[in-house]
């Protein structure tokens, strides 16, 4: 029996250790075949032995099980390395099908202590790095739509998160970043549809070694798998990236501990027209203090909601 990825080759950003990690496996275990990139040179373990490097560590371990993969060092966060990362992908398996977008870091800092570098340096890995991968894998799939006078097979799974949704007060960059992936992501799904691309992105909760400090009060249960184990979110990121989820284009989905919740699109809530050609204060006033007067304190447009879901 054919698994739904047999014959596609995958990229999957981030995919030496957490969530990247637990996605490469499942897209291998799919029938996938996969490059994966994590930032980084082969080095020495806590033993001072010599070290692979986490990258190709996850790569031989696909390997090992019978698929197919490579890894891949480069800094997806810098423009060229990101082509290249892509033209190695296309080089060894003659296509690419599936980008799955995981790569990031965090610099926690409230917003009037955070520094230009925190600031920078997460909006470049989270934000630029989505942008760099999408640009060269969208490039590859309308060169080859157009050669082929038709529609080609091209997946896309980007990472944002439930910081972007319920607003996270410690975490501005973070945010602002994964909210920024967001458009990315609705804006790429309409430009690249009438080639037979989509693309998706998700809010997962995980505990890796990324999220250690925001889980630390989250204990493990003694029995069964974790709430927060990153193996709770691969499958999600294997079906998106599957045939099954042709219809699934411009999606947001927060996936952890055995459930998957549809966010849905914002929705106009109200409405106001002037009586004149323009608003004045007065008006203004008159209009939206009244609308806002019986508000549950600190709510905002922050949907801090989704922090509550849970398997149920």
């Amino acid at each position: 029996m054919s698994q739904p990825l047999e014959g596609l080759s995958a990229i999957v950003t981030g995919g030496g250790r957490g969530l990247g990690r637990a996605e490469a496996l499942e897209l291998a275990r799919l029938g996938a075949a996969v490059v994966v990139n994590d930032y980084g040179r082969p080095g020495r373990d806590g033993t001072g032995a010599a070290s692979a490097g986490p990258a190709e560590e996850v790569a031989a371990e696909i390997r090992a099980a019978g698929g197919r993969a490579l890894a891949h060092t480069g800094d997806i966060a810098d423009f060229e390395q990101a082509g290249e990362l892509v033209r190695t992908a296309i080089a060894e398996f003659g296509k690419l099908d599936i980008l799955v977008n995981n790569a990031g870091i965090l610099r926690d800092r409230m917003v009037f202590s955070m520094t230009e570098d925190e600031w920078d340096s997460v909006i470049r890995v989270h934000l630029k790095g989505h942008f760099n991968t999408t640009r060269f894998a969208a490039a590859h799939w309308r060169e080859r739509s157009k050669a082929a006078g038709a529609a080609v097979y091209g997946r896309i799974v980007n990472t944002s998160s439930e910081a972007f949704l319920a607003g996270s007060a410690g975490q501005p960059n973070y945010a602002a970043a994964k909210g920024g992936i967001v458009g990315l992501t609705t804006s790429t799904a309409l430009a690249l549809a009438k080639y037979g691309v989509t693309a998706n992105v998700i809010c997962p909760r995980a505990r890796t070694r990324m999220t250690e400090d925001v889980f630390a009060g989250f204990g493990t249960p003694e029995e069964g798998l974790d709430p927060l184990a990153p193996e709770h979110v691969a499958p999600l990121v294997g079906y998106l990236a599957a045939p099954a989820a042709a219809r699934v284009n411009g999606q947001l989905l927060v996936v952890h501990g055995g459930m998957v919740a549809v966010i849905e699109r914002p929705r106009i809530q109200a409405k106001f027209d002037s009586k004149q050609d323009t608003f004045t204060h007065d008006e203004l006033d008159a209009l939206l203090t009244p609308h806002y007067a019986d508000r549950p304190a600190g709510e905002t447009f922050a949907a801090a909601e989704v922090l509550g879901l849970k398997r149920g």
